[in-house]
This record gives C-alpha cells, structure tokens and sequence, in this order.
C-alpha cells in the first residue's frame, strides 16, 4: 500500500485552486495576461513534484524539486501583484498565499534533507 504524500496531495490541491482563480479572472474581469501566468506557474509546481515521484537519480529528484520551488516562489509574486492591482480581495490573497507558503516551506525541507542524504565520496575516506 502507498502511503501518502503530503507534497504531492498539497500541490495537487493547490493547482485546482489556481485553475479556479484561472476562471474566475477571465470570467469576472476578462484578464487573461496575469491570470495565464499564475495558471502557468501554479500547476507547474504540482506536476514538477510529480515528475520528481520518477527521477532518474537523487541529484534528478534534488532538482525537479528546486523547479517546483521556483514555481512556487513566482506563483507568490503574481498573486501578490494580483492582490495589490485589486483583482484579489483581501482573504482570497490571504488564502491563496498561505496555500503557497506553505508549500515552499514543504519544498525546501524536502530539499534540504534530500541533500543530506546525498553522501560526497571525499567525506566517506575510511580511516
């Protein structure tokens, strides 16, 4: 049985909600400039963490997992300037950006013991 990935399950969820923001900024404002830009990045993080489930190596999964905290760090910026130019009230931002946050707290956990793991031949010297 597979057990449950919280990265995995979390980014997923994130990208529905980014695609629901999708619609609702062409449909109630018809911004399709900003709006294409977070549906980009938002749902790249979810399917940069998919793609990580099947790497190739642990330096492979290191860095299909940085791309996805990329995306999550330019997924912030256009919600915050979805926020400041008024599209986004102020709880939706809220929410959106803690989906975000947490996420990229995820994320560079992930990394950070996925780098510990990774043992360098010059540090494994017998004595």
């Amino acid at each position: 049985m597979r057990h449950e990935n919280i990265v995995r399950t979390k980014s997923f969820a994130f990208a529905v909600r980014v695609v629901k923001l999708y619609q609702f900024l062409k449909k109630d404002f018809k911004e399709y400039d900003l709006s294409s830009q977070v549906l980009r990045s938002g749902t790249s993080i979810g399917a940069s963490i998919r793609e990580s489930e099947f790497a190739a190596s642990k330096k492979d999964f290191i860095h299909k997992l940085t791309i996805s905290l990329k995306e999550a760090n330019e997924t912030q910026y256009w919600l915050e300037l979805l926020n400041v130019t008024g599209y986004l009230t102020k709880r939706m931002y809220a929410s959106l950006n803690t989906g975000c946050e947490e996420l990229i707290k995820l994320l560079v956990a992930s990394i950070k013991t996925s780098k510990k793991s990774i043992i360098k031949p010059s540090l494994n010297i017998l004595h």
